[in-house]
């Protein structure tokens, strides 16, 4: 069974030259506020004694599943838990997401009876475990208050339940296409001791809820009554977790379905999904971001590794080129991406100053190939093999970004090519970093020579500007002529 997308009611000059660890470094190994949706209703002959879930669509299996994307596992089993469950564990840690939001479709369910599986699992890496109640065939009010009740006391003693620690230390649950039901009176029962979040952003429909998410990973792109929902969750005292994703797309799941797909551009769909998840303009930080997910492969919109060589003949779709990795390491691309907005997340909800160059535009003199043009400098990415980064050849060797208004920048950071894996020799020597109110009259703030470091931070004065530039005077130390940049960041502090 597919999932159907609900739409419509629902991102000075001190230490110069020297490395210093960005500021993201201090966030947590795992962000216990950002949860992914997690399916484990994935069933093969060798473990389950059927197929379950891959031969959706009418597809035969293990070579033809119901999914556009093939994952790295293959068709795997979700009662595989010492081999598949135990790497989606680790794949989600690696992405620094503390809390997996648990697919399940009732008591006695096949979901239901691999939970503690699950939760053994997730322990081991320590992971904690949310829920997301499905819309399982009779759900009612009254049926979802006893749910809760049943999962509370059932697996609310073990470890990797997670409860809320900055929400009374309460448990956490999703209730999936809430509108299904008028009235939620019954959960005054339970949502004193329980946060349960109602799929919606109309503020009309949330009574008797702690709160609202989104889940729909193609409403993510546009953040569609997002600055409402969140406005009010903050006046109310509720719970905000927009859902964002990488894609959607279910052709080969449900053949012949209208639904609008969502393309991944290499992962700027993701970036602007998560932009929309914490940007002010569209509601600010949230209590929690929720990923569409780790694993619903049936709709194309997951992180999970997906297999760079899937079987030939299917028309299968592949990460090739997010965020300009190639052949095995595209296939972890979106896991390592989400670790990097995971922190970023973190960071910002601890008050550290955001990158106010990501992704905003950016000019060159010039690009050693299309691929290394100057987006990649400011795309809040180093970490993607040696594509993944600014290069010139040029006479005149300039990158230039526009912040989009005039704001205050006291500190810069350059990413060289050490940085990015490539030799240090090769890092920029002699450079400037300028800035500009008009983008015609422009300032050093920095200059640096003779520099070795793979990452330099610059603290300057605090001064107003809307243009930043760097010009490389001497690009490497060791003769080489092309400038390297993986990533310039500007902060107001």
């Amino acid at each position: 069974m597919t999932r159907r997308i609900v739409l419509a009611l629902l991102l000075a000059a001190g230490l110069l030259g020297l490395p210093v660890s960005p500021a993201r470094a201090a966030a947590p190994d795992l962000s216990a506020n950002t949860h992914i949706f997690y399916y484990p209703w994935y069933g093969s002959p060798s473990v389950n004694g059927s197929w379950r879930h891959w031969q959706q669509g009418g597809h035969t299996p293990p070579a033809d599943i119901g999914s556009d994307l093939y994952p790295a596992l293959g068709a795997y089993d979700s009662g595989d838990v010492a081999g598949t469950v135990a790497q989606h564990m680790k794949w989600i840690r690696q992405a620094g997401v503390g809390v997996l939001v648990y697919s399940w479709w009732g008591r006695g369910s096949y979901e239901d009876t691999l939970v503690r599986r699950v939760l053994d699992a997730a322990q081991a890496q320590g992971l904690k475990v949310a829920w997301h109640l499905e819309p399982y065939e009779g759900r009612t009010a009254d049926s979802t208050v006893a749910d809760i009740r049943y999962i509370d006391a059932t697996y609310g003693g073990h470890p990797a339940f997670y409860r809320a620690a900055d929400q009374g230390n309460r448990p956490a649950f999703y209730v999936f296409e809430s509108l299904r039901v008028a009235d939620w009176s019954a959960l005054d029962q339970v949502n004193r001791d329980n946060i349960v979040l109602a799929q919606t952003t109309d503020t009309t429909k949330i009574a008797h809820f702690s709160g609202m998410y989104t889940y729909d990973a193609i409403a993510g792109a546009t953040a569609p009554g997002w600055k409402n929902a969140s406005d009010y969750a903050k006046q109310h005292g509720l719970v905000w977790a927009p859902s964002i994703g990488p894609g959607y797309v279910d052709d080969r799941a449900v053949p012949g379905n209208t639904t609008p797909t969502l393309g991944r551009a290499n992962g700027a769909t993701y970036d602007k999904e998560w932009a929309n998840a914490l940007d002010p303009a569209t509601g600010g930080l949230p209590t929690w971001v929720s990923i569409t997910s780790f694993n619903e492969w049936h709709e194309g919109s997951v992180i999970e590794p997906a297999s760079g060589t899937p079987p030939a003949g299917y028309g299968y779709q592949t990460y090739e080129g997010a965020y300009g990795r190639t052949g095995a390491a595209a296939e972890t691309a979106y896991l390592d991406r989400t670790k990097y907005w995971t922190t970023e997340f973190e960071n910002r909800r601890a008050g550290s100053p955001a990158n106010l160059a990501l992704n905003r535009p950016a000019t060159a003199d010039s690009a050693c190939a299309p691929s290394e043009g100057p987006a990649k400098a400011v795309n809040g990415s180093w970490t993607g093999g040696i594509g993944d980064k600014w290069c010139s050849l040029g006479a005149a060797k300039w990158l230039r970004l526009d912040l989009g208004s005039a704001v205050t920048v006291g500190r810069l950071v350059v990413r060289h090519a050490g940085a990015g894996g490539e030799k240090a020799s090769w890092n920029t020597r002699d450079f400037d970093l300028r800035t500009s109110i008009d983008g015609t009259t422009w300032t050093t703030v920095a200059s640096v020579r003779d520099n070795t470091a793979d990452v330099t931070t610059h603290a300057i004065t605090p001064v107003t500007a809307r243009y930043v530039r760097l010009d490389v005077l001497t690009p490497t130390g060791d003769g080489d002529r092309a400038a390297r940049v993986y990533e310039l960041e500007v902060y107001g502090r």
